[in-house]
């Protein structure tokens, strides 16, 4: 049986396993109390049998006026524990959020452009690519900026896609 519930202090020291993709993003300590503090009801966990952690996601709200949106920061599921739909539930819950309490117009994130599981993903999750974003990892790899419209945005102006791509420095939020 699984539980998704929101991620508490006590689970950064508990889900190092869970952050051993290569793919994976991982923060200092400092950067996800920053997020649990800011943004609790962005932050979730899928936990398993034994109180094992199997997957979390992190994100924020932010931006202005119909830049409004919802972002993933990081979603990541334990290889043990993938193929089993937890990444969806997870971004179904953040998405959840970001249009019914926080009436956002849009949900982001950025991938790896080598990671064409996740992408892959996100486009069955309904995800459009909106940009492509020159060498945002570690000034090396380039990442895509994928979109989600929701139900705010009924014209789906957020996600017509960029005819160009961007640097780093060209985006709007962090």
């Amino acid at each position: 049986m699984t539980t998704i519930r929101r991620f508490c202090c006590n689970d950064l020291l508990r889900f190092a396993s869970v952050n051993l993709d290569h793919l994976t993003e991982t923060f200092n300590m400092s950067f996800y109390m920053t997020y649990l503090a800011r943004w609790p009801d962005y932050f979730h966990v899928a936990e398993g049998p034994g109180n094992r952690i199997m997957g979390y996601i992190m994100g924020k709200v932010e931006g202005q006026g119909e830049s409004w949106h919802g972002h993933v920061t990081a979603v990541t599921v334990a290889p043990e524990y993938r193929r089993q739909q937890l990444a969806k539930k997870l971004m179904n819950l953040l998405e959840e959020i970001s249009d019914k309490i926080d009436k956002a117009y849009f949900v982001d994130l950025f991938v790896r452009a080598s990671n064409t599981p996740a992408i892959k993903m996100y486009e069955k999750l309904g995800y459009v690519i909106y940009r492509r974003v020159l060498r945002y990892y570690s000034g090396e790899e380039d990442g895509l900026d994928m979109r989600k419209a929701l139900s705010r945005d009924v014209e789906k102006k957020s996600i017509i896609p960029l005819k160009r791509p961007v640097t780093p420095d060209e985006l709007e939020y962090d």
